[in-house]
């Protein structure tokens, strides 16, 4: 149970513990404030003794028979004089137009707030409610109710005059009456009825649960939750009736209504005043206590709780003891609960003090979360919100979470904190930065200060990076990489950095974070030179992304020691930049470099430098001979004298047999390869390559004498000499290895070859003979004629020409052999066709 005491405490009552409420973790539904203004200075010489509730006004009666109009904050608009004792009842139509007033005395006055109209009449006896027609202001509703020893109706009748009717007696004296719509609910003595003003019957009777109670002590609470839903609270007991309509068929002599009570249960403590919540009930209860030093009861402080009503018991949703003035000298009697459905506001009555308790709204909820120091929780509402917050700013919420997580030193949760809480304020940001600074922590919150639309000052920034250039080479590198160049003073920090670099002159980081403050402004060269230095993995990026190829003409040496390939490709694909002439001179003291440059521009483009061919062929014997001969063999503008010179020098083999080669010296070539590289195979694939038979004669004659040399020939030749012409000039009695074997072979191959001629020889048959059959089927095959008027003797040839018979000229030498003139001239030549006509 929270105890709420810091809005309706009285500044002289002693101040109770607190700590339940500080501990609970459950937010309350409920917020309290006590009603003051004008309200103060009447109850400061008189007693609340009712009070009714409207949504434009309050309504509140004294002891000492007076009678006040207060706005909603409490301040004083109308005071009327109605008795010298105690205000009973005070009603109020639902306009709010007119009012009904009982006392202590026995006096009852009806009048318009608004008119001069008005009822007053004193009774013998004291008149403890009354009530009018909710739609009293109506002149079809001119009616209201007392209740005093009876209960009386009046009427006004169409002469304007009153017209009295007793509803019920004898039954004690009626406490309590609840007007609403067509149906007038009171409680006496006995129990609670609910008559029907528009059929003129009573549907229903209530009894009281708890005779041992005082009726005059422990009174009687009704309230209407809607039109047909009463609440009925007595005692420790409350009852929820729903008037419903009985079936036309079971009415014969009853009511048209009936009551059925849903829901009834017992509650732990006295009922002062019962008001609907939605589907919940609010409860306003008088508590006795037990007192350890005296054996008579005590009052505690009353308890106003939001209950969910079940069919027969009740769980408890909220519970507030409230510290209301006197609360010790209270009786269950004196208080009261009155609401205003409008805006869902409580007000608990007592003698001395007036409180008002409202649904907490979602400010409330945040200024629970901030004070439970769920400020998380608290930013997210406030943010979902925002709109609608009236006195909560997110930033002030935001403001007292990061000096929470100060004070705790979560420092990095505070810093990122900033982002969200302190926005576009840049006066909040600078103080922020200021207070990290005094508490050593400007490291945390660099990393979320603002670099977009909104910037704070340059020296906020230059102050932070000065922190990290003491301390941390690495940090202060990120935060350059990271910030845009133009929110702190360039040269102020590479200046920082160049005094630093002084005591530290080999310091990577250092030298690469002055690099990138060069290239912020725009001193591509100085930076160049350090990425350079550093053999930096950004140079060629920097080169590309800011054009400085002219800058590079004298460092081409620089960047191919640090990456060739790279470099090579750069100058290569940005020859309209740096020309091939320019980068072979700046190579031309370091051929390694140089020879890497130019074999990639050869195999680009075999003709682009071809005037560095000949420095080329130097540059591979020495740095890449395996790729020479490809080169040899692919380049068009190679001196083969030249190179010739170099491979013979070198004594390159393989790359004087191919210039030879080249320059038609085959049988030098030859020779080289049977005498120097003693390799059969390659000679059989020189002479192969060269096709000349003299080729072949001079390697049998350089073989014969070599058994080994024989072999190979005996086993690679046939298909291209015949192999008797060696197999003849292979001395007698000169052993050969695998002599059985080679001579297998040669006859397999000349089989095979046999083979080949003979199944190609099929294959050419069999396909002229097709070809023929064809060609028959094709000719003996109809052709069609045209009709023509008259008969002629026309002669069809296979080519689909015609002709008249007598058109045709003689047969020809063959006798009985025809052939069409028109393709015969064709074969002929021109004018041949004209010629055989005339024949």
């Amino acid at each position: 149970m929270a105890e709420v005491e810091e809005q309706v405490r009285h500044p002289s009552e002693e101040t109770t513990d607190e700590s339940e409420e500080e501990d609970s973790e459950e937010e309350p539904k409920l917020k309290y404030e006590r009603l003051s203004n004008g309200m103060t200075e009447i109850l400061q010489n008189d007693a609340a003794s009712c009070m009714t509730v409207h949504d434009k006004f309050l309504a509140l009666g004294t002891h000492f028979g007076k009678v006040f109009l207060l706005d909603i904050q409490g301040n004083i608009t109308q005071k009327f004089e109605i008795s010298s004792v105690k205000i009973n009842q005070i009603s109020l139509d639902e306009s709010g137009e007119h009012v009904g007033i009982c006392s202590e005395d026995g006096k009852v006055q009806v009048f318009g707030l608004y008119t001069r109209e008005g009822f007053h009449e004193n009774f013998d006896c004291p008149i403890k409610v009354v009530a009018l027609h909710p739609q009293f202001t109506r002149s079809n509703y001119k009616q209201f109710v007392t209740g005093g020893n009876k209960l009386l109706l009046y009427e006004r009748n169409w002469l304007n005059r009153w017209k009295t009717s007793v509803l019920h007696e004898g039954e004690g004296t009626i406490t309590n009456i609840k007007w609403r719509a067509n149906l007038i609910a009171w409680a006496n003595n006995v129990g609670v009825k609910i008559y029907d003003i528009s059929t003129k019957q009573r549907i229903t009777n209530v009894l009281r649960d708890n005779v041992s109670l005082r009726p005059d002590m422990y009174p009687c609470s009704l309230c209407w939750k809607d039109n047909t839903t009463l609440i009925v609270g007595w005692g420790s007991s409350i009852k929820i009736c729903v008037v419903k309509e009985r079936n036309p068929t079971e009415m014969r002599d009853l009511p048209s209504r009936y009551v059925e009570i849903v829901s009834a249960f017992e509650t732990e403590f006295f009922i002062c005043g019962l008001a609907p919540l939605a589907d919940q009930l609010v409860t306003l209860f008088f508590v006795k206590e037990n007192s350890d030093q005296m054996d008579e009861e005590l009052c505690a402080r009353p308890r106003l709780d939001i209950i969910q009503p079940l069919p027969e018991s009740c769980e408890e949703i909220s519970s507030d003891a409230l510290t209301v003035r006197n609360f010790q000298d209270n009786e269950c009697r004196d208080y009261r609960l009155e609401h205003s459905e409008g805006e869902s506001l409580f007000y608990i009555i007592s003698p001395k003090d007036i409180v008002v308790a409202k649904e907490r709204d979602q400010d409330d909820h945040i200024d629970w979360l901030v004070q439970k120091k769920k400020y998380e929780e608290a930013l997210m509402a406030a943010e979902i919100s925002f709109k609608n917050i009236k006195r909560h700013d997110v930033q002030k919420i935001g403001m007292e979470y990061i000096n929470h997580l100060v004070n705790t030193r979560d420092y990095d949760s505070a810093a990122r904190k900033c982002q969200k809480v302190l926005g576009k304020n840049m006066e909040l940001w600078e103080n922020e930065v200021y207070r990290f600074k005094t508490i050593g922590q400007l490291k945390a919150i660099s990393q979320y200060l603002p670099r977009g639309d909104l910037r704070l000052r340059p020296a906020i920034y230059e102050m932070i990076l000065h922190e990290f250039l003491k301390t941390d080479y690495e940090g202060f590198a990120t935060l350059i990489r990271e910030w845009p160049g133009d929110l702190y003073n360039n040269m102020a920090i590479v200046q920082a950095v160049t005094d630093h670099l002084k005591r530290d002159p080999t310091n990577s980081t250092l030298l690469t974070t002055l690099a990138e403050l060069y290239t912020y402004d725009q001193r591509y060269d100085r930076a160049l030179e350090i990425y350079l230095r550093l053999r930096h993995k950004d140079v060629y990026q920097l080169i590309h992304k800011h054009n400085l190829f002219s800058s590079i003409e004298d460092k081409i040496v620089l960047l191919m020691d640090f990456d060739k390939e790279k470099a090579v490709d750069m100058l290569l694909d940005n020859e309209d930049k740096i020309s091939i002439d320019k980068v072979v001179e700046e190579l031309a003291d370091r051929p390694e470099l140089l020879h890497v440059y130019l074999h990639k521009l050869f195999k680009r483009d075999h003709h682009k430098g071809q005037k560095y061919h000949e420095r080329q062929i130097g540059l591979y014997a020495e740095y890449d001979r395996p790729n020479l001969l490809p080169f040899l063999r692919d380049s068009t503008h190679c001196p083969l004298e030249k190179a010739l010179e170099i491979c013979q020098q070198r004594n390159f083999v393989e790359e004087t047999v191919f210039l030879l080669s080249r320059m038609g010296n085959c049988r030098r070539a030859l020779q080289m390869i049977m005498e120097e590289l003693a390799d059969v195979d390659k000679a059989i694939e020189f002479a192969k390559d060269q096709d000349d038979a003299e080729l072949w004669d001079d390697l049998i004659s350089y073989s014969i004498d070599k058994p080994p040399f024989i072999t190979g020939l005996l086993n690679n030749i046939g298909t291209h000499v015949d192999p008797i012409l060696l197999i003849r000039r292979i001395k007698e009695g000169m052993e050969i290895p695998n002599l059985r074997d080679s001579l297998v072979k040669i006859l397999h191959d000349y089989n095979l070859q046999i083979l080949l001629r003979e199944g190609c020889k099929k294959i050419l048959v069999a396909d002229s003979l097709s070809l023929l059959q064809k060609m028959h089927r094709t000719q003996m095959r109809g052709v069609r004629v045209d009709d023509m008027a008259k008969t002629f003797n026309v002669v069809v040839f296979h080519c689909r020409h015609m002709f008249h018979k007598e058109c045709l000229p003689s047969s020809g030498t063959i006798p009985g052999l025809q052939f069409c003139n028109i393709c015969s001239a064709k074969r002929r030549g021109p004018g041949s066709g004209i010629l055989e006509m005339k024949k």
